[in-house]
C-alpha cells in the first residue's frame, strides 16, 4: 500500500517542478505530480500571489520565474530560503 502522506507539500513539489522546467504547461505539471489541472492551477496562483513565483506569457504559454531568495512560510523554517530548500531537490539556478 501507498504512503498516504509526504515529506513536501502538494505546493513544495508544484514549486519543485517548476523550477527545473520552467516552461511547463498546467496539463503537463498535474500529469507528471499526479494531481488534477486545477489543482495546479490553484497552487500557481497561490504560489503567484505570495511572490513565490512569476509568470510570464511567452506566445500561447507562460514560462515561470522562481523568487529564489524568499523565505519559506513555516514559522519554524522561516530561516531557509527558497533557493536552499530547492538546492536540496537538485535544482540548479538558471541565468536568464
Amino acid at each position: 500500500m501507498a504512503p498516504q502522506w509526504t515529506f513536501i507539500t502538494n505546493h513544495g513539489i508544484v514549486l519543485a517542478y517548476i523550477a527545473k522546467h520552467p516552461e511547463s504547461t498546467t496539463r503537463v505539471i498535474a500529469s507528471a505530480i499526479n494531481l488534477t489541472e486545477r489543482t495546479i492551477q490553484k497552487i500557481i496562483a497561490e504560489l503567484e500571489a505570495e511572490k513565490y513565483i512569476e509568470r510570464r506569457r511567452m506566445g500561447r504559454n507562460n514560462r515561470y520565474r522562481i523568487n529564489s531568495h524568499n523565505e519559506l512560510r513555516h514559522d519554524t523554517i522561516r530561516d531557509v530560503i527558497v533557493e536552499d530548500f530547492l538546492k536540496m531537490l537538485g535544482w540548479r539556478q538558471r541565468r536568464d
